[in-house]
């Protein structure tokens, strides 16, 4: 193993002994949300590279943050930087220590091939969101090329109309500048290959999550699709980071 993979993979080891402890004792004294998930994918991120910028005012609770999605990175850099759990796929339950971590850490599953299991998914998105942590759901429904902005899938928004009545949408453009498309994992390049390629890549990563206007859930959810998608496109295509948008 490269000596630069190598030293990543440890320092994120070492992340982790540290807060699975924390972790398990706030489980213990506490039915709050634990803070040493978002720690844990802090202190991860910044083993393996990145430098999150911040800009915008984040909403910190009763939201649904929705992003543009171009790396397994996305999931540290907004996990790191709110605290939130996170809206995913259900075959990554399965992955070895990732599926672990992401139950720990309460991400929401979703399956993509059970029609009749989306809206107890969209309940449990709905419940999640009323006890206050932020939830975060990439749209797009894959990872991006780095290039183009693609469709953003109307029906990944079910669990809003189930939500409270104060929640609202906050959407968040994800920025890697130069590096977008060489961080992007697509063309079906394997998990593992794609980690050992990101993490194996001299220098830092620099990646700014601007945080939008937040969205009134009650226009519905084909309208807040189309204006997520809508202020993310504006901010990427203004950054320079966009180079041209798929067809919504």
């Amino acid at each position: 193993m490269p000596f630069r993979l190598h030293r990543r993979v440890a320092l994120a080891a070492a992340a982790l002994g540290v807060s699975l402890p924390g972790h398990g004792l706030h489980r213990l004294v506490s039915r709050r949300p634990s803070p040493w998930v978002g720690r844990f994918m802090g202190l991860t991120g910044r083993s393996f590279g990145l430098d999150v910028r911040v800009e915008g005012t984040p909403v910190r609770s009763h939201v649904l943050y929705v992003a543009n999605h171009i790396s397994w990175l996305d999931i540290l850099a907004l996990g790191g930087s709110t605290g939130a759990a996170f809206v995913s796929k259900d075959d990554v339950a399965g992955w070895p220590v990732v599926g672990w971590l992401a139950r720990i850490g309460g991400t929401i599953f979703i399956s993509r091939s059970d029609r009749a299991a989306v809206r107890g998914q969209a309940d449990a998105l709905g419940t999640a969101l009323a006890s206050g942590r932020p939830a975060v759901l990439f749209p797009e429904g894959t990872t991006g090329d780095g290039l183009t902005l693609l469709p953003f899938r109307a029906s990944l928004f079910a669990s809003l109309d189930r939500a409270p009545a104060d929640i609202v949408v906050q959407p968040i453009a994800i920025d890697y500048g130069p590096a977008m498309s060489r961080l992007a994992w697509t063309n079906g390049e394997g998990a593992g290959a794609n980690a050992k390629r990101i993490l194996d890549a001299p220098g830092r990563i620099p990646v700014t999550l601007r945080f939008l206007e937040p969205i009134d859930v009650s226009r519905g959810r084909k309208a807040v699709a189309a204006t997520a998608r809508a202020e993310i496109e504006a901010a990427l295509l203004e950054s320079g980071a966009l180079v041209y948008s798929a067809a919504p």
